[in-house]
This record gives structure tokens, C-alpha cells and sequence, in this order.
């Protein structure tokens, strides 16, 4: 089932039958496994809600069993909708926005938004490798727009005082990654790089000192910004540096502040819509729902456990 636009979307899935199959088909793909034990036999139960007994453990389950859908008592229409919505909107979309356009309390969009975020996620990737860019960026209110009694002293530059670094990598033709980082120090950064990149590959950075470390391992190619470069043959940061500017005006334009506990999420986010910005938001979609069978509880998300 293809879907070109939310009209088609909100009219398919009127029925809860309808979000059931579609859910059923798009996690399992026409041969259900136990959601408790991933046993592959598993009987189908009479019914109208869908429901499904394993042949191993005895223990009944549904298609949203294990999803971010579970234990929730929104409709799932109203949940694909949201799905649809956030990972088709270029630039996301407000609680406020999602709360008026499905009809629920602004406190239960977010939560929906949380978890669809969290759902879309890069769970795990190969090692990236070849011409990759690295960069960082920091989020965060300028101290100029603030009030004279809210100003933090001693912010400027890469304080983290009142902002907070992300690092992005990006392979050439690959994914991008992005990672919420305490700090910008050398340690840091070169950990991370050391963990996702493939010895060899060619690691090209503005002139911040932080990367210099991993020049043993990577060929390290510097962009000196402070002198004028930005392109040396076929070497530059652009591309990072044009996510960066994605990043910021969808947070500032849209969601206005984002705490720095949650910052991850709205980076998975982007990222996501990102990397897939060549495929057709139906496709988009369905990928999104393959991508749901994860749990993300109400206490998890708060920080109680």
C-alpha cells in the first residue's frame, strides 16, 4: 500500500483493523515470530484485534507487542499519523502543532514524539570509511539575546556552560551520524572516530585541535577556516557544515529550546530524515514502522529507571 499524501494516510488507517495488518505485514513480513521468545511458530487467534499465541512459550501477543506503540492508549491511527508527520516534515513539527492536529493534550504529543524519535534512531552501522567529513557544532541560546540578569559569564566560544557539542560525521555517498558529546576535548573526539571509522580512511576537519589526534590512525586532512579555505581539491566539510544549518534552524524555528537530556533524540531525528531524503515519504513511512519495534516507557524517558 502506497500512500502519496496525509489524506490517504488518516482515511486508510480509520479502521483499526487496517493499522493492525499494516503493522503485522510491515514487522514480520507475512511470517509473524513470538514477540516474548522469537519462536518462528506461532498461531493466528480468532478475533477482531489480532492476536496471535506461540507455539513454544503459550504467551498471546499482538503486532504491537515490543513497539513504542505498546501500552498506549492513543489509537493507532493517531500514531501513524504522527509517524507520517515527523518523519516527512523537513523540519519536524512542535508538540503544540502535533497536539492540535490529533486532537490529544500537548503532554501526550510529546511522548509520542519521544518515542517515534527514539524509534528512528541508527541502532547499528557497518564502520565508515573512504573521505569522510568530521565536525562539531554547539547548541544552545546566545548569550547576546538573553536578559542582563539571565547571562552566563565566561560563555563564549566552546564553553559548554550554556550550550552542549554534537559531532557529525558523514562518509562520502554514506550516512551521516550524529552523537551528543560532553565536551570537544581531543580525548573525546578521537575515541569516538577510533570506534566508527575504518583505519585508513581520510578524515577531513576544520582546524580545531581535537582532531589532531587521530592523525596515527587516518590520513588527516585539515580545512583551515580561520584563513580563508574551504574547499582544497576535492576536500571540504561543506556537507556537515550544511546539516549543522538544518539542525539549527528546524530546533530554532520549530521546537524553539531543546534541553540538553533530550537533545539526542531530536539529532536522531534529523539525521534521519537526512539520510533518507531521497526516498518518497510513503517508503519513508514504512521504513519508519519497521524501525518501531523498540520500547521507550513513560519512566525511561523521564529518567525514574
Amino acid at each position: 500500500m502506497k500512500f502519496s499524501n496525509l489524506i490517504e494516510v488518516t482515511k486508510y488507517f480509520e479502521v483499526k483493523q487496517n493499522c493492525l495488518d499494516y503493522l503485522t505485514n510491515s514487522r514480520w513480513g507475512g511470517h509473524v515470530t513470538c514477540a516474548f521468545c522469537n519462536h518462528d511458530k506461532v498461531y493466528e487467534l480468532k478475533g477482531v484485534n489480532k492476536r496471535f499465541k506461540c507455539a513454544k512459550c503459550r504467551k498471546q501477543f499482538s503486532a504491537i507487542k515490543g513497539t513504542i506503540f505498546e501500552n498506549s492508549s492513543i489509537p493507532l491511527q493517531k500514531w501513524f499519523i504522527a509517524v507520517y508527520i515527523i518523519s516527512s516534515h523537513k523540519k519536524g513539527v512542535s508538540s503544540v502543532q502535533l497536539a492540535d492536529d490529533l486532537g490529544i493534550t500537548q503532554k501526550t504529543a510529546w511522548f509520542m514524539g519521544q518515542r517515534i524519535r527514539f524509534a528512528l534512531k541508527v541502532k547499528s552501522y557497518k564502520k565508515l570509511e573512504g573521505v569522510i567529513q568530521a565536525d562539531e557544532t554547539f547548541v544552545g541560546g546566545k548569550n547576546k539575546n538573553r536578559h542582563a540578569d539571565k547571562k552566563v559569564t565566561e560563555s563564549q566560544g566552546r564553553s559548554v556552560k550554556d550550550k552542549t557539542p554534537v559531532l557529525g560525521i558523514i562518509a562520502a555517498g554514506g550516512k551521516l551520524h550524529t552523537t551528543v558529546i560532553p565536551d570537544t576535548k581531543a580525548k573525546t573526539i578521537k575515541h569516538i572516530i577510533t570506534e566508527l571509522f575504518r583505519e585508513g580512511s581520510i578524515v577531513v576537519t576544520d582546524e580545531w585541535l581535537g582532531y589532531a589526534g587521530t592523525a596515527k590512525r587516518f590520513s588527516y586532512i585539515v580545512i583551515n577556516h580561520n584563513q580563508g579555505e574551504y574547499v582544497r581539491g576535492a576536500f571540504h566539510t561543506n556537507t556537515i557544515e550544511g546539516f549543522w544549518s538544518l539542525l539549527k534552524r528546524g530546533i530554532y524555528g520549530i521546537y524553539h529550546q531543546v534541553s540538553a537530556k533530550h537533545l539526542h533524540r531530536y539529532c536522531d531525528e534529523f539525521s534521519f530524515r537526512y539520510n533518507s531524503w531521497k526516498i518518497a515519504n510513503n517508503l519513508r513511512f514504512d521504513f519508519s514502522l519497521k524501525s518501531a519495534n523498540c520500547r521507550l516507557t513513560d519512566n525511561q524517558l523521564t529518567g525514574k529507571e
